[in-house]
């Protein structure tokens, strides 16, 4: 019960959440591979003929091989450090369609 094994209440000061500072090499081609594919469908829809709102936003937007590092992997947050975001501490950041920054960040 006292060991090194006991369990440790989130409000006595233990982490709920175990997010890591940095981004691993592998969360980073994941990222970059999941954009890939999503530049694929993308394509494959714009190939098809098929026209709507949806796409013609998307079709704005640049590929994966375009795109800096920092826009790849962070995001814009108006209360983070440089207004920037690292992107695995963004929740759901896969489904978010955040490739460019506002101007001037």
């Amino acid at each position: 019960m006292f060991g090194p094994f006991r369990p440790s209440f989130v409000a006595q000061g233990g982490l709920l959440w175990k997010n890591p500072f940095r981004m691993s090499a592998t969360r980073k081609a994941n990222v970059r591979k999941r954009l890939r594919d999503v530049d694929q469908v993308i394509a494959a829809v714009e190939a098809s003929g098929v026209r709507c709102k949806a796409l013609d936003e998307a079709l704005v937007l640049p590929k994966e091989s375009e795109m800096h590092a920092r826009d790849k992997y962070t995001v814009f947050s108006r209360y983070g450090l440089h207004h920037r975001k690292s992107l695995h501490k963004v929740p759901k950041f896969t489904k978010k369609t955040q490739r460019t920054s506002p101007p001037g960040f």
